[in-house]
């Protein structure tokens, strides 16, 4: 269970600007796509909120799938190769000791046990697994996500992984921007502290995404009920 509230000076800045707390009532579950974030080795191994929200983020997966959406595991590559060159270079070559960009390049390079979606996960056959090259794979040239979800019909995601105020809000963020729906599931979303989670999830509820827990996306976003309910 998390420990999340948003805060009231938050809530009511998003009543005076929109008039409601939520600005999507519901999705259709066969256009909507669960983006899960970075679930990877290099990033949950040792982190416990990453390990907590891991029930939640299978339980959202399952559903997704038997309502007819699609499950897409977006993880993050860095090189192709342990002696290859960076596929980021600015990041690594500004924002890193030499250490740790050594450290983070061996850990997110392909084929890595770094690289490698966490053994505790859920991953099905029919889910689709995305490579990024930046916080975004939603961003201009980081992967072929976009297209892949448009030759899908997705308008619709939801938002799960690490880290919330990193690769997971910025997703969010850009999936607004180019034309999706977006949900950050709050509860399927972590940080290495309370604060920087509280920190992703204050900024996109304002202007990019709504925030809603896994049991209110099942139970009312995607409506447990919707699906059997058409089919009568």
């Amino acid at each position: 269970m998390s420990d999340f509230q948003m805060p009231q000076h938050v809530i009511d800045r998003v009543m005076e600007k929109r008039g409601r707390l939520n600005v999507f009532e519901t999705f259709d579950p066969t256009k909507t796509a669960f983006l899960i974030v970075d679930m990877q080795n290099f990033f949950v191994n040792g982190v416990q909120p990453c390990l907590n929200i891991m029930p939640n983020i299978t339980r959202l997966a399952e559903h997704v799938r038997a309502s007819g959406g699609l499950v897409v595991w977006v993880v993050l590559t860095v090189a192709e190769t342990e002696d290859g060159p960076s596929l980021w270079p600015i990041y690594h070559d500004n924002f890193f000791t030499e250490a740790k960009m050594k450290a983070h390049k061996a850990g997110l390079t392909r084929g890595s046990e770094g690289h490698a979606i966490h053994k505790g996960l859920d991953v099905r056959d029919e889910d689709m697994i995305s490579e990024k090259t930046r916080f975004s794979a939603l961003v201009q040239g980081a992967s072929d996500l976009h297209e892949q979800l448009q030759a899908r019909g997705i308008e619709n995601v939801l938002v799960g992984g690490t880290l919330t105020n990193m690769c997971c809000e910025s997703t969010a963020r850009d999936a607004m921007m180019i034309g999706y729906r977006a949900i950050m599931v709050e509860d399927c979303n972590a940080s290495r502290t309370p604060e920087d989670h509280a920190a992703g999830l204050t900024t996109v509820y304002q202007s990019f995404s709504d925030v809603r827990s896994t049991d209110d996306v099942i139970e009312n976003l995607l409506g447990v009920k919707s699906a059997a309910t058409a089919a009568k």
